[in-house]
């Protein structure tokens, strides 16, 4: 629907050029992850369904992980087998244990390769899962979420964000459990090798957790921020894509640009800074374990020159103290990512969360075929509970007739209809259809029976005659043709190379805008729906085929309740009732001849629109 521009629940924005709902709409705290633990949990619960599969790649993962701990134990066993203190060698050891090695080498290979690709499997259906969620709960939020929301941001969130969960759940899954695995195996392989060697080479871990935990402070409050800023940066892409022409046709070209730049700029600070801030901790890593390794080979050396260890089982624990520090450092590193997908899960969890459309009362009846009777009782209604729009608003529309809306913009003539659909609810009276309050209907049968012609025709990408379609997509093709000719649009139609079969641009870029007026109204001629709302229906068509419009629509309101929004009020002269609103409030009701000798609102504002075209006021 058309938007009233008044009063709506809009945060703070800076100037910008383009539509309500760009990227400045959106102005996020930047905070650490709220709830890392809730997160985790919901998370795993769209593991469900992959647990199996998860099974058996924890299956794999455990057989590698036993050929990595057997490894560094051959290795030692190879080492001593070649005598250096006996000063006679064991090739037949020796040569079984190489093989051994490069079976277990290869072995390792292939598990990885399968552990990675099962993942990746797993990993994409699950964010395909978690993306059809985010994408079916939009189709249940209320009209009202996506007036206060920037849709490039939640754009961001349907593909950036979720994009991050997948890149967190193929990368750390498999190294989490990988890790956690190999480094408890390490830990005792390098008790049962040397107690000694392995307090010493453990005085490194507090460094470790330290370093990671100075730093995941940092990089948590960054990779946050780093996703709100690219939820801006998508947002203004999206209104400035959106608005080109506007934005030509001011010659806001440059300054579009030095918004984009701005946005850009703290889109790169941020992502500098986390990237930067991450980066510190393998470089720091390294410098940590060195040192441990280094006092490793200090203090085993001592050891073997005492004869208390051997250079075998020296060469064994170096190995297992680098498998050891190995899986903390991926998952000092693998902390960065989940940082990241937290950040991004959250994000769509927001989204997830959002407190839906109202259900239906649970004695809801389904509205099957309706008359039309519509009778507004000392209605109000406002988008802000201290800032009221329509005010004690009472009126009746019989079935058959037609009403017309009329007076300034932002007076209250579309929060009527939105009202009257249910695309928010009255905060005070009722609204009663046929008798009954519309709430008591279920929401999609009485929209159902509403047909839509708006000042801001959407079209979606695709065919022609699926557009026409879209609101009956069992229609006949003739059927089609029927409707395209009573809304006049069977002409330009044949005329393009395809016909009915051509392809559209998003929002029918490829035609004029007169031209989409004219498939949207053929779309509801089409539908055939009980009661009809005409917002400025005819605004964008030139003169003559107006003419042809307005006789396609007086046949189509026929026999339905209608309510038309209207500036020019020429087209309306028709209409069985014409209502002035004003303030919230109507001022004025009654049929063109009645108002106009009442010399009064309606009156002067005729008289205003038509005082020089001759014989307009007769």
């Amino acid at each position: 629907m058309a938007k009233e521009t008044e009063n709506r629940p809009t945060p703070p924005m800076p100037p910008t050029i383009g539509r309500p709902g760009g990227a400045h709409r959106f102005r996020g705290p930047v905070v650490k992850p709220k709830n890392l633990k809730g997160t985790l949990s919901r998370l795993w619960d769209y593991f469900g369904k992959e647990r199996k599969m998860l099974s058996f790649i924890f299956a794999l993962i455990l057989v590698d992980s036993a050929i990595t701990l057997l490894s560094p134990y051959l290795i030692g066993k190879a080492v001593d087998s070649m005598g250096l203190h006996t000063g006679k060698v064991n090739f037949n050891f020796l040569e079984m244990t190489i093989v051994i090695l490069a079976v277990a080498y290869v072995s390792d290979a292939i598990l990885t390769f399968l552990q990675g690709w099962l993942m990746a499997g797993v990993s994409q259906r699950i964010v395909r899962n978690l993306r059809a969620s985010l994408f079916k709960k939009l189709q249940k939020l209320p009209v009202s979420f996506f007036d206060t929301r920037a849709h490039g941001d939640l754009m961001s969130r349907l593909t950036n964000d979720v994009d991050n969960v997948s890149n967190t759940i193929s990368q750390s899954t498999t190294q989490l459990m990988s890790g956690l695995i190999v480094i408890i195996g390490s830990l005792v392989m390098m008790i049962i090798l040397s107690p000694i060697l392995t307090v010493a080479s453990l005085v490194t871990v507090p460094l470790v957790f330290l370093l990671t935990r100075t730093i995941a402070k940092r990089t948590s409050v960054l990779f946050k921020d780093q996703q709100v800023q690219l939820g801006k940066l998508n947002g203004h892409i999206e209104e400035t894509i959106s608005g080109i022409e506007i934005v030509k046709a001011f010659n806001h070209e440059d300054k579009v640009i030095e918004e984009f730049e701005a946005v850009n700029k703290k889109l790169r600070d941020v992502g500098l800074r986390a990237q930067i801030w991450s980066g510190f901790l393998m470089p720091m890593m390294n410098v940590i374990n060195n040192l441990g390794f280094t006092l490793v080979a200090v203090i085993g050396g001592i050891l073997a020159v005492k004869n208390i260890i051997t250079v075998g089982a020296i060469a064994s624990f170096i190995t297992y103290s680098r498998q050891f520090v190995r899986p903390i450092n991926d998952l000092a590193n693998i902390f960065n990512v989940l940082q990241s997908g937290i950040a991004g899960a959250e994000r769509v969890f927001e989204i997830l969360d959002e407190q839906e459309e109202p259900e239906d009362l649970p004695n809801a009846i389904p509205l099957d075929h309706p008359k039309g009777h519509v009778v507004f009782d000392h209605v109000s209604f406002g988008y802000r509970a201290d800032v009221p729009i329509l005010k004690d608003v009472s009126f009746e529309a019989p079935v058959g007739s037609s009403t017309a809306l009329v007076g300034p913009t932002g007076a209250g003539k579309t929060t009527i209809v939105n009202i009257l659909t249910r695309f928010y609810d009255v905060t005070g009276g009722r609204i009663l259809l046929d008798g009954r309050d519309i709430r008591e209907y279920t929401r999609d049968s009485l929209r159902k029976c509403f047909g839509f012609v708006l000042q801001d025709t959407y079209l979606f990408s695709g065919t022609i005659k699926e557009n026409i379609k879209y609101g009956k997509p069992d229609a006949t093709d003739v059927e089609v043709e029927t409707a395209a000719k009573m809304a006049n649009a069977d002409p330009f139609i044949k005329r393009l190379p395809n016909q009915y079969e051509t392809v559209l641009s998003e929002n029918g870029g490829n035609l004029s805008q007169g031209q989409r007026q004219l498939l949207a109204i053929a779309r509801v001629i089409l539908a055939k729906p009980s009661l009809l709302i005409l917002d400025e229906a005819t605004s964008s068509i030139d003169t003559r085929t107006e003419i042809h419009i307005q006789e396609a629509l007086l046949t189509l309101m026929e026999n339905r309740t209608s309510f038309i929004i209207a500036h020019r009020l020429n087209t309306i002269r028709d209409a069985d009732t014409i209502m002035v609103i004003d303030n919230g409030q109507i001022i004025e009701s009654g049929s063109h001849e009645a108002l106009m000798n009442q010399h009064g609102r309606y009156y002067n504002m005729f008289f205003n629109q038509f005082k020089n075209v001759e014989g307009a006021l007769d």
